[in-house]
């Protein structure tokens, strides 16, 4: 994943603004999400250390973000 380009939220906001759509998962830790004052619409929550068990479930018809704090 080292080499997967990166996207500030700033731009991903803009891009989405603009009419893009993308799968958006959320891999903060729970703490970060009970944590957090923004609940990102449509994401799919997985922790970072559960996402390998997770992959066949995430679709990927259209580009896929991961939110990381």
């Amino acid at each position: 994943m080292a080499d997967a380009p990166r996207i500030t939220a700033e731009e991903l906001k803009r891009r989405m603004d603009a009419g893009e759509n993308f799968t958006i998962i959320d891999v903060r830790n729970p703490k970060a999400w009970a944590e957090a004052d923004t609940v990102l619409p449509g994401a799919i929550r997985v922790e970072m250390d559960q996402l390998d068990q997770h992959l066949a479930k995430i679709p990927n018809i259209k580009p896929v973000v991961a939110y990381c704090t």
